[in-house]
Order: structure tokens, then C-alpha cells, then sequence
């Protein structure tokens, strides 16, 4: 949803009005309506004991039906021809859910927080560049937030720092391989 908002502010003379809510409006029921219902199906199934998904095996549900939603968004909503910055960020999150899964399947833990900012700050600063934007602020606090991230997922004890590395790799690899054709 972020990246999204960021796009559509960055890009604020090509959309409408309405063309911007419609967008929003896509990207809130597909990245968050409908995972919250995933995630109620799943606790009351048992699948999912708790929002924080602590065993990896509890993970592969979860993941593989966020695979489908990505799928789903790249092929019907925000395609290349109308949002190409957008689409490959969208298709680069989902190769990096894809290889949070792939982790998972090998009962190795990542940080699905720190992909998730991680992925973001390469997109913003790739945005940046592409869109010659004069305002490196934006860039510094996405940083500093990634760091705040890792920090709390630290002192939680939600996650070990081997396992932080592994969901920032997870989350920057991708991003940077899908701006290398956009950018």
C-alpha cells in the first residue's frame, strides 16, 4: 500500500483523481482485506496459531496464498502497460514471497518484516533515480526505518539476526533485478 501511495504521489500529474482511488482501492482489498481473511480462516482452521507466524512450517499457507494475490495483481490490475514501475515492484515482491517460501519449505526462517521494508526502500530509491527527483529524504528515512525495523524485530526476539539478513537479502534481490528493467 505504500508503495503504491508513493507511486501515485510521485506520479501525481499522469493519474485522475479517480483513476488513483480505484488503484488504492485494488491494492488495499488485495494486500490487506483479503490477507486478513486468509489470516481469520486460518487461525479458526487452526492452520495459524498467532499473527506473528513463528514455525516455519505454519508459514507455507500463508505465503503460497499471497503468491496467488501478487499473481492476481501483476495479471489484472496494475499491469505493465498502464503502471510499469509499479507492475515490476509488485512482481518483485512476489518472487521474493516466492523465495520466503522456498525458505520455509527448507524450515529456514526470514524476516518477512524486514523483506517487506527492505523491498520498499529499493523501490523508492530506484523511483527516485528514475524520476530524477531532487528530494533524497525520503531514501535517508526509509533507510533509518529499515534499521528501526530490524531493531524491534531484534529486541522482540522475534527473529535471530542470520534470519534479518535473510529476509533483507530476500527482500532488496529481486527489487534490484526488476529495476534493472525499468530503470
Amino acid at each position: 500500500m505504500y508503495a503504491t501511495l508513493f507511486y501515485l504521489f510521485c506520479k501525481n500529474d499522469i493519474f485522475t483523481n479517480q483513476e488513483k482511488y480505484y488503484v488504492l482501492f485494488q491494492i488495499l482489498i488485495i494486500t490487506i482485506l483479503v490477507p486478513i481473511l486468509f489470516f481469520l480462516l486460518l487461525r479458526s482452521t487452526g492452520h495459524v496459531k498467532s499473527v506473528m507466524v513463528h514455525e516455519t512450517s505454519q508459514r507455507k499457507i500463508p505465503l503460497v496464498l499471497q503468491c496467488f494475490l501478487y499473481i492476481l495483481l501483476v495479471k489484472r490490475s496494475i499491469v505493465i502497460a498502464r503502471y510499469p514501475e509499479l507492475h515490476f515492484f509488485f512482481l518483485a515482491a512476489l518472487f521474493s514471497t516466492i523465495l520466503a517460501l522456498v525458505c520455509s519449505l527448507f524450515k529456514i526462517k526470514a524476516s518477512l518484516h524486514m523483506m517487506a521494508i527492505s523491498g520498499f526502500t529499493i523501490f523508492v530509491i530506484g523511483l527516485s533515480i528514475h524520476l530524477q527527483l531532487q528530494n533524497p529524504y525520503w531514501s535517508a528515512l526509509l533507510i533509518l526505518l529499515t534499521g528501526i525495523v530490524a531493531s524491534s524485530r531484534l529486541e522482540m526476539e522475534a527473529h535471530s539476526p542470520n534470519e534479518l539478513l535473510i529476509g533483507t537479502f530476500i527482500g532488496i534481490l529481486p527489487q534490484l533485478l526488476f529495476l534493472y528493467l525499468w530503470l
